[in-house]
């Protein structure tokens, strides 16, 4: 039996299983450390970044790792934390995903241990950053976006000319903004404090309260209806309008984002010869032919959180063009998984911050994590849940015919997934060959089972 799973591709799709084997070899095989320190082995963030950080730590054992390696997803986790709380680092404003990864991680494995460690490490975080982070005036959080702690990613302001610092917080009123991404990814982590206080017999009430209250300022301060669409963030010169493309998906994913507002940012995304971009359009400072490296460039983790969110709203044809935009790249840099690309001419480009060029490293965890995501989540739609794995495929026209998922193991069992037929509504499911009344496997299944799904 392999060790990792095997994609088998359909009729058209052989570049995708190319991509896929390239990141599984990048995942776990070019990315796990031995921690010496502790006998086991963590994720790195990638080429050139030797340790994990908070932000990669849980996007990539969220989106990938924590189904495919367990305990090196459990060790990344942990590794980040320290005295009992997330790593109290210079990044604030990203910390709290942490619950997200835990979460997730949580509802793969069932660790029951793990979950009472989340949820006390991440309500005492929670803790800190509403205390120094939260702004009452407006309900929302400050702080930088998710993708952006370098300034190319921001208008003027908050970036100052002249100043040759890249990291955002040294630009002047950076602290203050208040982002779509950042308080998408606190609305999420307050609903995973609250399913995990549920789980463990504590009262959810105040993590659900505050989650509601979130949303609302959400979708009052940064949703603009004279443009009927979210702003990237809010500043002290009002709402900014450029397209966040992980902000939108994140607000799409989570739900923040209703569904008539969803199809709307569905079909009216920005898309770049080579997919979607950070953000949309280019600062004054940058054009195409030098793109800002957090601006209008793509960046395969980005590209991924795109595409999820269109499988979770059944929006077929944008995770296809994900797809196909993620594959192009991957392919066209000999199957290695950089950084960032040029989203005009898919080069491996690191793009433009502060005056000069920039590297895209090779070996980007994130950027595999994004593509194993997009298969086993987005095309054969595995849902977690505490009770077990729901299965919501979502299969674009050109991906048409049969694939199969072979060798993936979920806790105690191995399953060889087969998926036939295009689009989201699930026909028929058989478990070693007997139908099925739903398209759902419990948790507590062993062995190596058989499991057929029929799509039209």
């Amino acid at each position: 039996m392999s060790d990792r799973p095997e994609l088998v591709a359909g009729a058209r799709g052989d570049d995708l299983r190319v991509v896929y084997n390239a990141a599984l070899h990048n995942l776990l095989d070019v990315n796990v450390i031995a921690d010496a320190a502790s006998g086991t082995a963590y994720l790195r963030a990638g080429g050139g970044y030797s340790d994990p950080w908070t932000r990669d730590a849980a996007i990539n054992s969220w989106h990938a790792a924590s189904l495919l390696a367990p305990n090196v997803a459990e060790h990344t986790l942990r590794k980040v934390c320290a005295g009992g709380l997330v790593a109290q680092d210079n990044q604030w404003w990203d910390q709290i995903i942490w619950v997200i990864g835990a979460r997730h991680h949580c509802l793969v494995t069932g660790d029951t241990a793990f979950s009472a460690d989340a949820f006390r490490i991440g309500s005492a975080s929670l803790e800190v950053l509403r205390r120094d982070r939260f702004d009452p005036g407006t309900g929302l959080y400050r702080g930088p976006a998710l993708m952006q702690d370098g300034i190319a990613g921001y208008p003027e302001p908050p970036y100052q000319p002249h100043n040759q610092s890249s990291f955002v917080l040294d630009h002047p009123g950076s602290h203050e903004i208040r982002c779509l991404s950042t308080n998408a990814i606190y609305a999420e982590a307050l609903r995973c404090l609250g399913q995990l206080a549920a789980e463990l017999g504590e009262d959810p009430a105040a993590y659900a309260a505050q989650r509601a209250e979130l949303v609302d300022a959400i979708n009052n301060h940064l949703w603009s209806a004279e443009a009927e669409r979210y702003g990237y963030f809010l500043g002290p010169d009002g709402l900014d309008l450029h397209q966040e493309t992980a902000g939108l998906a994140l607000a799409i994913e989570f739900g923040i984002a209703g569904p008539e507002r969803a199809a709307a940012l569905l079909g009216g995304i920005h898309h770049e010869p080579f997919g979607v971009v950070n953000v949309w359009p280019h600062f004054a400072r940058f054009d195409a032919g030098h793109p800002g490296r957090h601006n209008a460039i793509c960046w395969p983790m980005v590209m991924g959180l795109w595409g999820y969110a269109a499988a979770e709203a059944g929006h077929v044809g944008e995770l296809g063009r994900t797809l196909d935009d993620l594959v192009r790249l991957f392919r066209s840099s000999g199957d290695e998984l950089f950084e960032l690309y040029n989203a005009t001419t898919g080069a491996v480009d690191g793009g433009w911050q502060v005056g000069r060029q920039w590297e895209s490293l090779p070996h980007q965890t994130w950027s595999a994590t994004a593509l194993l995501r997009l298969v086993h989540e987005g095309l054969f739609g595995l849902r977690f849940d505490p009770a077990g794995i729901t299965f919501r495929p979502a299969v674009p026209p050109q991906y048409a015919g049969e694939w199969s998922l072979r060798s993936l193991r979920y806790r105690a069992a191995t399953l060889d997934i087969t998926l036939r037929g295009e689009g989201t509504r699930v026909l028929s499911v058989h478990l070693d060959q007997q139908p099925r009344d739903d398209a759902r496997l419990p948790a507590n299944i062993t062995g190596h089972h058989q499991v057929e799904l029929l799509v039209g």
